[in-house]
């Protein structure tokens, strides 16, 4: 503990460059989850997997830990290419002390950059461009990620709604069905949601809906 505290004391060049570079790394950590929700594929996963729950009208079922769960491995196995770039061409050159700290964050940020321009609408891209006076990028590199991030989260924010969207129809046409049933019987005061349920629970089933999901979640991909 001393000699950490030491190294931030000492006035030595060296040093201080090794410290702002604990204390960059030690920033990049905490900022992890961030870099979890809003560089990979989790966003769009979370938000349709929420419209399922929600289009099923089944309340806390499957429960928040579950999707969340299941959106964190499915991120895993979709950008599992990517963290193997990333692995190879910077984390491992960089604790073999083949490359810097600088170098490892630019390949390190290539593979990502890749991944995040190829899902991210020009429009939405444009914007952040437009709006902080840049140029045009001639290459995938040359794109900043203050850009490209706020406008890959807002591209996945609006892919994951549509996909909502075309789950949402076949259960609000049942909702619509059951509620116009009970008002031709004179059931006016009998919840239609109540009676819908498990109408859209037994549907969901039959057409093994999760597999359908999760199939459309890879080959959006």
């Amino acid at each position: 503990m001393n000699e950490f505290i030491e190294i931030f004391s000492s006035s030595d060049a060296a040093n201080v460059s090794t410290s702002v570079k604990l204390l960059l790394l030690l920033t990049v950590l905490s900022l992890a989850p961030s870099i979890l929700i809003l560089m990979t594929c989790f966003t769009r996963i979370i938000i349709v997997l929420s419209f399922v729950r929600t289009s099923l009208a089944t309340q806390q079922m499957p429960p928040n830990q579950i999707l969340i769960g299941i959106a964190l491995f499915l991120t895993f196995f979709i950008m599992a290419p990517v963290f193997s770039d990333i692995n190879q061409q910077a984390l491992t050159p960089l604790f073999n002390e083949e490359i810097g700290l600088e170098e490892a964050y630019d390949k390190a940020s290539l593979p990502l950059k890749e991944f995040m321009s190829k899902h991210t609408r020009q429009k939405d891209l444009a914007l952040f461009l437009q709006y902080a006076n840049l140029e045009k990028p001639k290459s995938v590199e040359d794109i900043p990620l203050t850009a490209l991030v706020p406008a890959f989260a807002i591209s996945e924010i609006k892919t994951a709604f549509q996909i909502g969207f075309m789950i949402f129809i076949p259960f609000l046409v049942i909702d619509m069905v059951v509620a116009s049933i009970l008002m031709s019987m004179g059931m006016m005061m009998l919840p239609p949601v109540m009676i819908s349920l498990p109408f859209k629970i037994l549907l969901f089933v039959l057409v093994d809906g999760w597999y359908l999901v999760v199939k459309s979640l890879l080959q959006s991909f």
